[in-house]
């Protein structure tokens, strides 16, 4: 049985925004913003690490350095009975950043990130060749809006 997921109070939840924006804002900027003292900031964020709410922190790289890679959405449809063998292939592939399991028409979805068009047809070939992928369609991004 899975643990339940932690209940947030609305001060949790604002932290975890901040957090989305900069997770690497000072404590001091995190409690200024929440109206509330730096050590009462320090103490939730231990808390929300230490039962796992907060599995990690992350790097995101700005649209100057990400210039030129070319990102997209593959969508994979999967044999029966296959998607974990899926699953730990496309793991081992480094261009490819995100792997969820999808409702709808297609099993799994991919976030690939390239640095050429070319490199990405490779990728998206290497993918639909692995044993127990049926098809894939992808969208290749042409602007992000907005990250979180």
């Amino acid at each position: 049985m899975k643990p339940r997921p932690q209940p947030l109070d609305s001060i949790d939840q604002q932290l975890i925004a901040l957090l989305r924006e900069n997770a690497r804002a000072p404590t001091a900027v995190l409690a200024r913003s929440l109206g509330l003292s730096r050590t009462t900031v320090q103490s939730r964020l231990e808390r929300l690490e230490r039962s796992k709410v907060i599995t990690g922190y992350s790097v995101r790289l700005s649209e100057t350095q990400e210039r030129g890679a070319v990102h997209a959405y593959v969508m994979i449809t999967v044999k029966p009975k296959h998607a974990s063998q899926v699953e730990r292939e496309v793991r081992k592939l480094k261009d490819v950043r995100v792997l969820q399991a999808v409702s709808g028409a297609f099993d799994l979805m991919a976030l690939a990130v390239t640095d050429s068009i070319t490199d990405m047809d490779e990728l998206i070939d290497s993918i639909g060749e692995l044993d127990g992928v049926e098809r894939t369609t992808s969208s290749i991004v042409l602007s992000t809006k907005f990250q979180r």
